[in-house]
């Protein structure tokens, strides 16, 4: 058996796979903010004492977690300081010219204040040029007083970020050295380990981000650790990456930046493996929860991977599955501005006090109210019966908040509240989709999460998607999403070379070096030879311009230069083979940007490697079909609010009795512990042989 846990801002889920009978098991449990790992513990004890599992059937943990992202989103990391290279102390002021998309044209708008203050920033003399050579030694002076300074200042943790770094380390490294044997008690983050390329803003953010979450991570990790063998014995236990890989505790006490966003990274590996048993390659996945809206494009049945990204406002260079959140979930809150009108999120009521509808203090109407108000969810039957809603509440708390300011029936206001927070997911939606070169109507779209299947379909109508998976365990997917990734390391270098000055001989050095190490890491985590897999790819663009897209690069493995025996292979790099990167190049720039221009020359700007360790496919269970008629799993019927119809009689059905070709036709809810489908007049839904509900427009 394998268990995934994912940790999100309203609810814990559990997975738990019987590999030898293919049999899925979930749970869920409240998320516990001030002590997340109470939660964690809690939710075990739940499904192995629901499965009548022992901990000793269990291989391994996969984990993922919002600590680092909570951190950000609160400004609750350590107190960190910066050591950089002289003259560049104001390099996270300085950022890029750019401006955020929502103050494109605000003449305020302001860029996040940075982590570490201007007064922790501190410069030590050295220079490294950018051919790698030492063009001024390191004065280890300046670097024992920088490092005296922030141990007076009490600082938690250190970035050290030197100027080309990446080309040479030695003077980061030695940077270190001197950190440690004046302030031994400090975590310290060092830009060649955490992001080893260029651009120094970028560089030295990641770095940044690293140490300011490093205590927090590390202090959770090892206390999930602790308690976890206090209670079980030893335990394999795995953290989620962003990228889509998982990384030993070991490993994610010392890369704190890579966990943030590692939950929604595993609802995209989630929707690629429930693709692959449907034969759906194109597919938008989206996950609602209690409290963001996460969106995920799987094309060619693969999660799109970026090399750079965004954590709350600050960028970060670190390979990560393309998934974009916005504040839209069960819990947001809904609530009129000073115009009139209608907001829905992206404030959120959380997992405390949560919804008003929970009865656990919370006053403000939300999205989930919205939904009970609509007769879209049974108060009787949420969480499998284990926590009762109260209408009442929900009923009051729009009333008080939108309906009397608004001067419009609860009915009303509640279905305003949904085509509000409707609105924002369609919208959140295209950008990551249409804006990026997609037709959206050649995708799927697969909903999950506890509140995505509520408006799946609907959403669907909107975009003019015909076609909706909601799998089985819906709100528990991203949690069979970590049981899904591989382990996964990653590795870059900057070459930053036209392509004429490039020889196959320069790029394979490069790419063997890179494996090398990673080869070494799987190795270290007893990875079998057999279970690894190698991929290279590139960062390249058109001369003169500022950024790069990331292509594939062939790692051929026949006759030509012979490598190390450890990698028991000959691998090839040739002169075709740039010639096919180039061309992927100039396919891709056509795609985005809607032009291409094959006859100019291009630049190498990175080169990359993931050495990923497989971890062996899920194989779900299949259940024989049955008769189209769903009669038997029906259980009743209630009025349902629909727009444009208003309330009107629907059918409920319970999805764990509903079997492989049954059918179901909208007006309908399909009700299961966790969640509810809302399948809507001219919809209907067909049950396929592992579960999953097949919606057709």
């Amino acid at each position: 058996m394998r268990l995934g846990i994912d940790v999100g801002g309203t609810f814990t889920d559990l997975i738990l796979i019987d590999d030898r009978t293919g049999a899925i098991h979930s749970a869920k449990v409240l998320t516990v903010p001030r002590s997340p790992a109470d939660g964690v513990l809690a939710g075990i004890d739940k499904i192995l004492a629901l499965t009548g599992a022992s901990i000793a059937d269990v291989d391994y943990i996969v984990h993922g977690t919002t600590i680092g992202t909570n951190a950000l989103i609160e400004r609750k990391g350590a107190k960190t300081g910066l050591i950089t290279t002289a003259g560049f102390r104001d390099v996270l002021e300085i950022a890029r010219i750019e401006r955020p998309d929502a103050g494109l044209y605000d003449i305020f708008v302001d860029l996040p204040d940075p982590l570490v203050p201007r007064y922790l920033r501190r410069e030590v003399h050295e220079r490294i040029g950018a051919d790698g050579s030492v063009v001024v030694p390191l004065d280890e002076v300046s670097a024992v007083e920088a490092a005296q300074f922030l141990k007076n200042e009490a600082v938690e943790a250190i970035a050290i970020c030197l100027l080309f770094g990446f080309r040479n380390p030695a003077h980061e490294r030695r940077v270190r050295d001197i950190v440690r044997e004046v302030f031994p008690e400090a975590y310290i983050s060092i830009s060649s380990d955490v992001a080893p390329e260029f651009r120094e803003y970028e560089r030295t953010s990641t770095t940044v981000i690293n140490a300011y979450l490093q205590p927090i991570t590390e202090q959770y990790v090892t206390d999930l650790v602790d308690r976890l063998r206090e209670r079980y014995g030893e335990i394999d236990l795995r953290i989620m990456q962003a990228s889509g890989g998982s990384m030993t505790a070991e490993v994610a006490k010392r890369h704190a930046v890579n966990m943030v966003n590692s939950g929604p990274a595993g609802g995209v590996l989630a929707t690629a493996a429930i693709g692959r048993l449907t034969g759906d390659l194109k597919l938008i996945g989206v996950d609602m929860g209690g409290t963001s809206f996460d969106i995920g494009l799987v094309v060619d049945g693969q999660p799109r991977i970026k090399s750079e990204g965004e954590f709350e406002g600050y960028p970060v260079k670190i390979p990560l599955v393309d998934v974009e959140g916005i504040g839209a979930g069960g819990g947001s809150i809904a609530w009129v501005d000073a115009g009139g009108a209608l907001n829905v999120g992206p404030q959120s009521a959380g997992a405390d006090p949560g919804p008003a509808c929970y009865g656990l203090n919370g006053t403000r109407p939300t999205v989930t109210d919205a939904n009970l108000v609509l007769g879209r969810l049974n108060p009787a039957y949420f969480m499998g019966g284990e926590m009762q809603l109260h209408p009442d509440r929900a009923r009051q708390a729009i009333a008080d908040y939108v309906a009397q300011p608004l001067g419009m029936s609860v009915e009303e206001a509640a279905s305003g509240i949904i085509r509000v927070v409707n609105a924002n997911m369609v919208r959140g939606i295209s950008v990551n989709s249409i804006q990026k070169g997609y037709d959206v109507r050649e995708f799927a779209l697969l909903a999950f999460g506890g509140a995505g299947p509520l408006h799946a379909v609907e959403l669907a109508q909107e975009l003019g998607i015909r076609r909706i998976i909601v799998p089985p365990y819906a709100s528990t997917l991203s949690a069979f999403g970590l049981l899904v990734a591989d382990t996964r390391h990653d590795y870059v270098m900057t070459v930053a070379r036209h392509q004429r000055d490039l020889s196959p001989g320069d790029l394979l050095a490069g790419f063997l070096d890179l494996e090398a190490r990673g080869r070494a890491q799987l190795q270290a985590q007893r990875v079998p030879d057999e279970q690894v897999e190698i991929y290279w790819s590139a960062d390249v663009r058109y001369e003169g311009q500022s950024y790069e897209l990331n292509v594939p690069v062939d790692r051929n493995t026949q006759q030509a230069y012979e490598i190390s025996k450890d990698f028991g292979s000959l691998v090839q790099l040739t002169d075709a083979d740039i010639a096919t990167t180039v061309a992927r190049f100039h396919d891709l720039h056509r795609r985005i940007y809607a032009y291409g221009s094959p006859d100019e020359p291009v630049e190498f700007i990175n080169l990359r490697v993931a050495a990923v360790g497989k971890v062996p496919e899920v194989r779900l269970a299949q259940r024989d079909p049955g008769s189209a008629d769903p009669g038997a799993a029906q259980k009743g019927e209630r009025p349902v609010y629909f727009f444009g119809l208003g309330f009107v009689p629907a059918a409920i059905y319970e999805r764990h009795w509903l079997v492989p070709g049954n059918v179901v036709v909208g007006p309908c809810l399909v009700e299961e512990p966790v969640s509810t489908t809302v399948i809507p007049p001219g919809a209907q839904a067909t049950v396929d042989e592992y579960g999953n509900l097949l919606v057709t427009l």
